[in-house]
């Protein structure tokens, strides 16, 4: 699996190593066996609230955007871009009392859990999604 990471902000140092690592242990977890890439973009509040409003026709700024571009009839192969905003990431760690780090990986892992296939629009969706989450970043 090819991995890429851009840093578009200057709010939040990000770590390539352990963000990659990260996305190894969720794949490696969720006994992902595809090939292909997973490109991360690390972005301000503007630049996601412009893709949001774009893309999914929100208005407002959110923590990730994910993005799988795999071709419906592919079934070994990932291709995902996931946006993740650090700024959300600096306020969301001091109203939670965590740090940026940790709401970093909490998102990183929500979008690759969006990619391959989880969802949280309903509540039992969201309760095994949390659960998920907390499995890989805790």
């Amino acid at each position: 699996m090819k991995i890429t990471l851009t840093n578009l902000q200057k709010k939040v140092e990000v770590s390539g190593r352990k963000i990659k690592n990260l996305i190894r242990k969720v794949l490696a977890g969720e006994k992902v066996k595809k090939t292909g890439w997973i490109n991360i973009c690390f972005v301000d509040d503007p630049r996601i609230r412009e893709l949001n409003s774009r893309f999914l026709n929100h208005k407002n700024s959110t923590d990730v955007l994910a993005f799988n571009l795999t071709d419906q009839k592919e079934k070994d192969i990932i291709l995902a871009d996931i946006m993740i905003s650090a700024q959300t990431a600096l306020k969301q760690a001091r109203i939670f009392e965590t740090t940026p780090e940790y709401e970093l990986s909490l998102y990183l892992v929500h979008g690759i859990l969006h990619i391959l296939g989880y969802n949280d629009r309903t509540a039992l969706e969201k309760k095994q999604m949390r659960k998920k989450e907390s499995q890989y970043v805790n």
